[in-house]
């Protein structure tokens, strides 16, 4: 049985929480299985400037065989704990603030589950200790690049993941300046939708600290830019028409304000990404 996407809930052993619906459900199986729980936590990570939400700041894993061994599995989505961030910049002042939280939430897992950790392996960001992560400013990261590498790609195919295929969308890569709206859904942003200046492309790019709803949100704007690319629409004509056409609820709402403007399309993309 594998349970994915659960929301801890608020509290999350309240009895119509999806974390108690979980275990009640596994509760009711019989038989030498393996029982495998997902749960998004949310969170914050602190920064000199502020502090700042992540929907998916932690991913919580419990795995248990035939009810005698658990495995209990803590994933992270921020580089907040690295003394590099992801795009390979020395962050001291970030790591500084919020290294030592990390460190005793392990401790406190820990002292719960009777074991010290177990680091992972090592990935293209980071190298996991037992509390936290190593610094790797001598040794720098495993990949120079590893954002442009990788990060991009991963984000574009869990948009396509949502899409159908098509041939009708702008062309995604912009040398110049790019001009955007940011798409919100109550006080979140959850991602922009751009056009280059030189009306070459159009596209969105998902803001990552939202989770899952920033994909499902872009799914419907990539849609919608689509629509406008068959209505033979230039890219900035596309921007326009998307702040008139009416959007599902899915997709959440611009924005009040004009466009804005970014130097670049890797200048979005890191705004993006970070916060």
């Amino acid at each position: 049985m594998e349970l994915s996407g659960l929301d801890l809930g608020a509290p999350p052993w309240a009895p119509d929480s999806p974390f108690a619906r979980a275990v009640r459900e596994a509760d009711t199986l019989a038989g030498d299985l393996v029982v495998v729980t997902r749960i998004d936590c949310p969170g914050t990570w602190l920064e000199p400037g502020g502090t700042y939400r992540a929907e998916k700041l932690f991913v919580v894993q419990v795995e248990v065989w035939g009810g005698t061994l658990l495995v209990a599995t803590l994933e992270t989505y921020s580089d907040a704990w690295l003394t590099m961030d992801t795009r390979g910049r020395e962050q001291p002042e970030v790591h500084a603030l919020n290294a030592p939280r990390l460190a005793a939430a392990l401790d406190g897992i820990s002292a719960l589950l009777g074991a010290p950790p177990e680091p992972g392996d090592e990935n293209r960001y980071a190298a996991p200790s037992t509390t936290g992560f190593r610094d790797l400013r001598a040794e720098g990261p495993a990949y120079d690049d590893a954002w442009g590498t990788f990060e991009s790609l991963d984000r574009a195919r869990l948009l396509d993941s949502r899409l159908p295929e098509s041939e009708d969308d702008y062309e995604q890569i912009a040398d110049g300046p790019v001009r955007y709206l940011a798409v919100r859904r109550d006080d979140r942003t959850l991602g922009f939708v751009w056009a280059a200046v030189d009306d070459s492309a159009a596209g969105y790019v998902p803001r990552t600290a939202a989770g899952d709803e920033a994909f499902d949100a872009g799914a419907a704007w990539i849609t919608a830019l689509r629509e406008a690319h068959r209505s033979g629409l230039t890219p900035l004509a596309a921007l326009q028409d998307a702040v008139r056409r009416p959007a599902p609820p899915e997709a959440g709402v611009f924005a009040r304000g004009s466009h804005l403007e970014a130097p670049s399309l890797d200048a979005l993309e890191e705004l993006s990404g970070r916060y």
